[in-house]
């Protein structure tokens, strides 16, 4: 489990880059760098690290299902997530 404040200043993170989405578009398309500059640091995607959303793991992450990949297996296993089987031959 990760510490839940690194996990609520992901969710802060994800919350600035929502609301300055449509300026950075905006201004990338005009291409006036020097305001992007004046932007917050966490307005940027770039600084978003995606995470398992069970256990906030940042590596192993399977983009796909939103989950690590302990979290993918044990679920796999139990049965949890539809069409996914334990490979067997």
């Amino acid at each position: 489990m990760a510490k839940k404040s690194i996990e609520a200043r992901q969710r802060k993170r994800a919350k600035i880059v929502a609301k300055y989405a449509d300026k950075r578009a905006a201004l990338k398309a005009a291409g006036d760098y020097a305001a992007l500059d004046l932007l917050p640091k966490n307005a940027s995607p770039v600084r978003l690290k995606n995470r398992c959303q069970l256990t906030g793991r940042p590596r192993g992450y399977m983009r796909h299902f939103g989950v690590s990949r302990i979290m993918f297996r044990d679920m796999a296993v139990a049965g949890k997530i539809p069409g996914v089987t334990k490979a067997s031959w």
